[in-house]
């Protein structure tokens, strides 16, 4: 009689011992087999064909020429298409992307994506239309068209542009509603209106100046006055600035910027400026008002960092400091003067101007960055420390009612944690 608990165990060792072959390849085939009881290990037919499309990333020989289609050995041929995987022939892309799609969760095919273009060097993904169109759209891939600004094909320019589209899109959809309601809700609690309107009743105003007229007999607040705050739009009312370091290092960060840099400008309470440098320093800020797809292409990713130059193009456009939000975002790794950096954002803080240094504007983990000379803006008033664009629309607002933005940024990083 077959004991079923004695199956159950071995068909859980068999799938572990499985993933443990796919995870470490080919290699560990011998040594795994042992493992899996007399019939000694083997993959199944869709295992055997997520093991192809790894080993033509992973494996340590060479994979072969990619071709787009038609010949080659390929992945995706079963337990026999393992000619990629053993540098053998040529990887077919199509298919090897149609597997991958097929048989990883999205956020796995966005890590192999990648791993193809910078371990293989794969950038026949993205100068095919119809190989650009299979593949996933990420904030990654979206950071490697850029990277490839003026050597993507003609015929492959519209697709690109698609491509990008699709991820602006939804990083706009992810922050949008919540930057529009965190600016205005900062702006409209700034001034009071005579106008009433329950939705706009400052509660905590109209109890403190009422306070006075509090019945102690009968524990009641009875308001001689009522205070409401003002929801008209106002507009240019603020300046906000930012200033976007475009060396490589930076590619998402980048990207998150120039979204934000696009809902800014969409809203006519801010009068909105966006600036990325390198050694040179280039204003995209009609580029962004108009469409951030088209910023995103103009921008050219790599050389050098000069902050100061770019710091020193942004002051231009600070008219009423007090009125002014200044946000760079950058690693600090200064390669202009750093003394003249550190003595213009002193002096702008000094001015009025609400200050903030972004060292990473992602989701991704901690930032490489200049300690030294965070430390240094740090103690001049100008706080500087990642941050998610998930944490944006509360820094924005808390700069633009005057909080403290160490203290702040202390509080939400710790939430984050």
């Amino acid at each position: 009689m077959t004991n079923t608990a004695d199956n159950g165990n071995d068909t859980k060792q068999e799938n572990s011992v499985s993933r443990w072959r796919l995870i470490l390849g080919e290699a560990a085939q011998n040594k795994l087999e042992g493992m899996n009881g007399p019939g000694g290990l083997r993959l199944t037919e869709e295992e055997a064909i997520m093991d192809s499309a790894l080993a033509a990333i992973y494996n340590d020989t060479e994979s072969g020429t990619p071709s787009a289609g038609g010949s080659g050995s390929g992945s995706g041929g079963g337990s026999g298409g393992r000619g990629a995987g053993n540098g053998r022939g040529s990887v077919n892309l199509s298919r090897w992307l149609g597997d991958v799609r097929n048989l990883f969760s999205e956020d796995v095919v966005s890590i192999i994506q990648n791993d193809a273009i910078e371990r293989r060097g794969w950038k026949q993904l993205l100068f095919e239309p119809e190989l650009l169109a299979s593949v996933k759209p990420d904030i990654q891939m979206v950071g490697t068209l850029m990277s490839l600004r003026g050597k993507i094909p003609e015929k492959t320019k519209d697709t690109a542009r698609m491509l990008v589209k699709a991820v602006v899109d939804e990083l706009m959809a992810r922050m949008k509603e919540d930057m529009q309601r965190a600016v205005t809700g900062a702006l409209n609690r700034r001034q009071h209106t005579p106008l009433p309107s329950l939705s706009g009743l400052d509660w905590k105003r109209t109890i403190q100046r009422n306070l006075k007229h509090y019945d102690t007999e009968r524990k009641l607040l009875i308001p001689e006055r009522f205070y409401y705050f003002d929801r008209a739009r106002r507009s240019k009312e603020w300046t906000v600035i930012l200033d976007i370091d475009q060396s490589g290092s930076m590619a998402e960060s980048v990207i998150w910027a120039s979204v934000t840099g696009a809902i800014f400008a969409s809203m006519p309470a801010l009068d909105t400026r966006v600036v990325v440098f390198d050694t040179e320093v280039v204003d995209l800020t009609e580029q962004c008002a108009d469409d951030p797809v088209d910023m995103l292409f103009g921008i050219q990713l790599g050389g050098g960092t000069d902050i100061n130059k770019s710091v020193a193009y942004c002051e231009q456009y600070i008219e009423d400091p007090k009125k002014t939000l200044f946000i760079m975002i950058t690693d600090l790794y200064e390669g202009g003067n750093q003394s003249a950096l550190v003595r213009r954002m002193r002096e702008m803080r000094e001015s009025g101007v609400r200050t903030l240094c972004l060292l990473a504007l992602s989701d991704s983990g901690r930032p490489f960055y200049d300690e030294r000379l965070a430390r240094q803006l740090a103690r001049d008033g100008t706080p500087c420390f990642a941050c998610t664009p998930a944490m944006l629309p509360q820094l924005v607002a808390g700069a633009l009612q005057g909080q403290d933005m160490t203290a702040l940024a202390d509080k939400l990083t710790a939430q984050k944690g």
